[in-house]
């Protein structure tokens, strides 16, 4: 067992709902293991499997996540952060492993004017009116 004890139901707002489809006897396996109490329900065996997967792989994902420069975790940006770019003169290339926020505030000129890519390994919390200007530089 991990040293390392880990809150196994994130804060609404903090996770992400994705549909997976299983065969019948994987299902049944995890059933099994839920019944015979190693896990307190399905979501809770995925969610130790997934993250077993990640922290086996962890090396290879900081290797990427250095050589892509990529932040990692949680990266929000508000109008004034974009607005100081803005006023650089300089153009963002971001790139996040996690979550991507930009602020409700930020106006689609703006984001137009200040991000020139835009790549996330995860989850993107923007107005909708920003993601419609920025489609063609999400990748």
């Amino acid at each position: 067992m991990s040293d390392v004890a880990r809150d196994l139901r994130p804060k609404a707002g903090d996770s992400e709902k994705i549909t997976i489809n299983l065969g019948y006897v994987d299902l049944g396996h995890i059933d099994l293991l839920v019944e015979e109490g190693f896990y307190s329900n399905r979501t809770d065996f995925i969610r130790t499997a997934i993250r077993n997967q990640v922290d086996k792989h962890a090396e290879v994902v900081r290797q990427s996540v250095t050589r892509k420069s990529v932040d990692l975790g949680l990266r929000h940006f508000s109008r004034a952060d974009l607005e100081a770019v803005q006023a650089q003169g300089r153009m963002l290339d971001i790139r996040v492993l996690g979550l991507a926020a930009i602020a409700q505030d930020v106006s689609p000129e703006l984001a137009r004017a200040t991000i020139a890519t835009l790549t996330v390994l995860g989850a993107l919390h923007a107005p909708a009116a920003v993601k419609a200007a920025l489609a063609d530089r999400i990748r």
